[in-house]
């Protein structure tokens, strides 16, 4: 187990640094915690200290009565700085949150309180967790620390979309959840799980999800992606050590640690993000539920059920998203599409059809009609056809269905680059 120090800076989202906090001790880690004194007007010293066993910090003048030690550590006979001696005895040092001003003060090699001056002490791998009101998070000033942080090898844990702490705002920037940051740090810990592994170097584009496309202020047109496949598809090319970004489509499961995420929701939205990305991936996993048609126009309000008897749509095609990626492939890129069918004996000729159509390398074909497989299902049963033939793969959880895409993927870049790598059968 390891000793992490969790630095909490000021803003509503402290809260959550309490339940990271348990969750950390409860899997057997040892913590300390340093607080803002902004911070300490959102959660108190004493919380955090309940939680730990060990004494909570503010100041660098503040006598530490462990003297720098973890909870399983004794204390060194003498009285050393603070700021040092935490983060000596730290293996991971999370700032979480992570507030707009403290982003700022970080990049810029700021020390002015406990917090900022142990950060710029830590060799430790140093770690932070945004959280603040979406137009601070999307503020240019923001977007150029976080880069310039990243730079120094700083990793940063994205923010999620959802509620923020004023009444009534939704966006960006609300703090990952406390597993979500855990898991993070526990990444950070064991680096090389990941480094040096067959896809090492590789970059992975993966979409999951599904689309909604927008009928009024209230209403969607939509379908019943969970994007559990895709999110199992992004985790085993992780552990492998691709580099992978995932382009999320309304999906609500918790976050991978070591992979990125944008978030969208209409089919438009994902094929400009598809765009961005594309160009620099080596293998595109195209699992995401993207609708094939969307209301010709949307309301801009929400439309009233009184006085109607009938409300009429009309559709048109959204643009092929996955044909429009093909069209502009480079040399060496491995291109899987994803067909969710619904009749096992015309499921896989269809996708045939689609590789062809397509000019893709893979179809993944599943029959979404079967009880218990699918749509927001941990199982799933697919057939993979390429254009050598087909490969059935039998029921089982999704990672294990990523696991057997992910080998038939390595097939095809092996196919198209020099056979450094190879993942068993």
């Amino acid at each position: 187990m390891a000793r992490i120090l969790v630095g909490v800076s000021g803003g509503i989202a402290a809260y959550k640094a309490l339940e990271l906090v348990r969750l950390a001790t409860k899997a057997g880690h040892a913590v300390r915690v340093v607080q803002t004194p902004t911070a300490q007007r959102f959660v108190g010293a004493a919380s955090f200290a309940a939680l730990t066993g060990a004494p909570v910090l503010t100041s660098e003048f503040e006598r530490d009565p462990s003297r720098g030690a973890f909870p399983d550590q004794a204390p060194p006979d003498h009285e050393p700085a603070s700021h040092l001696e935490l983060v000596r005895n730290a293996d991971a040092y999370l700032v979480a949150p992570a507030g707009a001003n403290t982003l700022a003060k970080l990049a810029h090699g700021l020390a002015d309180n406990l917090l900022t001056s142990a950060a710029l002490a830590a060799r430790c791998p140093l770690l932070v967790a945004p959280a603040m009101n979406d137009a601070m998070w999307e503020h240019p000033a923001t977007q150029a620390n976080l880069a310039l942080l990243r730079e120094r090898g700083v990793s940063v844990v994205e923010p999620g979309t959802g509620a923020l702490a004023t009444k009534g705002e939704w966006g960006p920037g609300r703090l990952a959840e406390p597993p979500e940051l855990l898991a993070a740090v526990e990444a950070a810990l064991a680096p090389e799980a990941a480094a040096g592994g067959p896809w090492d170097g590789l970059s992975v584009l993966v979409t999951a999800g599904g689309t909604r496309e927008p009928i009024d202020a209230v209403r969607y047109v939509g379908n019943r992606s969970s994007g559990r496949m895709g999110f199992a598809l992004a985790a085993e090319a992780a552990a492998l050590g691709a580099g992978v970004t995932v382009v999320a489509a309304n999906v609500a499961l918790d976050r991978h640690p070591g992979v990125r995420y944008v978030e969208v929701q209409t089919a438009a939205e994902l094929q400009a993000a598809c765009a961005a990305s594309f160009g620099d991936c080596d293998v595109l996993l195209m699992a995401a539920a993207v609708a094939d048609f969307r209301p010709e126009q949307a309301a801009a309000e929400k439309l009233k059920k009184a006085g109607r008897e009938v409300l009429e749509l009309r559709l048109e095609a959204t643009p092929d998203v996955l044909a429009g990626l093909a069209a502009a492939r480079r040399p060496g890129q491995v291109l899987i599409g994803f067909a969710a069918e619904t009749g096992a004996a015309t499921a896989v000729a269809y996708g045939r059809d689609k590789l062809e159509r397509k000019g893709l390398d893979a179809v993944v074909v599943n029959d979404v009609g079967q009880p218990g497989i699918g749509f927001d299902a941990a199982d799933n049963q697919v057939t993979i056809v390429t254009a050598g033939g087909e490969q059935a793969v039998p029921r089982a959880d999704k990672a294990a269905i990523a696991r057997a895409v992910l080998r038939v993927a390595d097939d095809l870049l092996g196919a198209t680059a020099a056979p450094a790598r190879r993942l068993g059968g």
